[in-house]
């Protein structure tokens, strides 16, 4: 009988995105084919501590109960947390003898060959968003210890997660952006009237203002003039050490379409149906996507309402920024559709902005990406099939390279 392949799958984390985390970790265990791989869930709590086995199990129980209001993520939280409440492990065979014994093994350690991570596991699924986990670190830490994961590397990692590096290759790549300007907290703060005078004499409002190393809209705010500037600075300097500060899509009173392609493989990679979100609010920030609310929720369109030359076009796009960034496994391309526009009586053409891509989407029941694939005749535990194939596809080819002259 042919040996399962034995599935780390990676959740919480040290971000601000834990909580989302903790669910795609609970979607994943609950569908992927237990028929095909030993599953082994892995946590890092919010200090940072590794955890395995049951310690990791009651962490996604808990974040289950403090998450379970999100719209439409009612089954995986009932999932975590009655498998906590019962305490029967999720799904997952009793571990063995040589299960994973992570809380008393320094990051130097696991960084190490040979480690208990990397000799007990034969693929990482690491479904952390945001910092610590989607901008390279975690990545380079299964580099040190040469171990197969899903999702892009080192570099795709930090250049997807940092704004300012996305949106440099983004240019030299030739990809249509909107304006924007990059601050850093200490120039800000140093000189605010400086900092608002460079702002006001690149960009027209509306403007966007986002901490470049974030996810899920985290610490983004949208400015309509002078007097929303300065607390939206503050407020994305209180997550990261750079700001981008984008020009709205439209101009004043203009709402742009937002769409979204999912896109998978490594050298060779496929893109999506095009998806179009059509926010409750001005725009899709945080509470859009994730909290409770009384207005009407967020609209996925599924495939977008749009024609076939712009389909192409945005999917083009989304594969060319896909290689841009050097990304593999998966990613999902963000974009903003300027409406048309009448110019001395002659109607313009919608334009099509790249807003940014995403190389660990969420992966909840709710989630775009596989939304995005479902809709592409690629259904949620087959595509976690593929990317296990393109993982060990990616931790293959890795092992052609020579690092010595020996």
């Amino acid at each position: 009988m042919k040996k399962k392949l034995r599935i780390g799958i990676l959740f919480g984390g040290r971000s601000g995105e834990h909580e989302v985390s903790l669910l795609s970790g609970a979607s994943i265990l609950k569908a992927i084919d237990r028929k095909r791989y030993e599953v082994v869930p892995i946590a890092i709590d919010k200090q940072g501590h590794w955890l395995s086995g049951s310690e990791a199990e009651q962490l996604l129980g808990s974040g289950a109960l403090a998450t379970a209001n999100l719209p439409g993520a009612a089954q995986d939280a009932e999932f975590a947390t009655n498998a906590q409440r019962s305490g029967e492990p999720l799904n997952v065979p009793a571990q063995p003898a040589d299960a994973l014994q992570l809380s008393s093994i320094s990051s130097a350690e696991l960084a190490h060959p040979g480690n208990p991570l990397a000799a007990s596991l034969d693929v990482v699924f690491p479904v952390l968003h945001g910092t610590f986990g989607e901008d390279g670190t975690i990545q380079g830490l299964f580099e040190l210890a040469d171990i197969a994961y899903v999702g892009s590397g080192v570099l795709g990692s930090s250049a997807g997660m940092d704004k300012d590096a996305m949106k440099r290759l983004f240019a030299a790549a030739g990809l249509p952006q909107t304006p924007h300007v990059v601050l850093l907290r200490s120039q800000w703060r140093a000189d605010p009237k400086r900092a608002t005078r460079l702002i006001e004499k690149s960009l027209a409002y509306p403007l966007f203002v986002k901490p470049a190393n974030l996810g899920s809209s985290v610490g983004i705010s949208k400015v309509h003039n002078r007097s929303e500037l300065a607390p939206a600075l503050d407020l994305a300097a209180s997550f990261d050490r750079k700001l981008v500060i984008e020009q709205g899509v439209g101009g004043p009173g203009v709402k742009p379409r937002e769409f979204e392609v999912a896109v998978l493989g490594n050298d060779e990679p496929e893109a999506s149906v095009v998806g179009e979100i059509v926010p409750n609010k001005e725009f899709y920030d945080y509470d859009s996507k994730y909290a409770d609310s009384p207005e009407e929720p967020s609209i996925p369109i599924i495939p977008a309402e749009i024609t076939a030359a712009q389909s192409k076009q945005i999917r083009q796009m989304a594969l060319a920024a896909f290689r841009a960034c050097d990304c593999s496994g998966l990613a999902r391309v963000d974009f903003l559709m300027e409406p048309a526009s009448k110019s001395k009586g002659q109607k313009t053409k919608p334009r099509i902005y790249l807003n940014e891509i995403n190389t660990m989407p969420g992966f909840t029941s709710i989630s775009m990406y596989p939304k995005l694939w479902k809709a592409s005749g690629i259904p949620y535990k087959k595509l976690i099939d593929r990317l296990i194939v393109l993982a060990l596809e990616r931790h293959r080819e890795k092992q052609e390279t020579r690092f010595t002259k020996a």
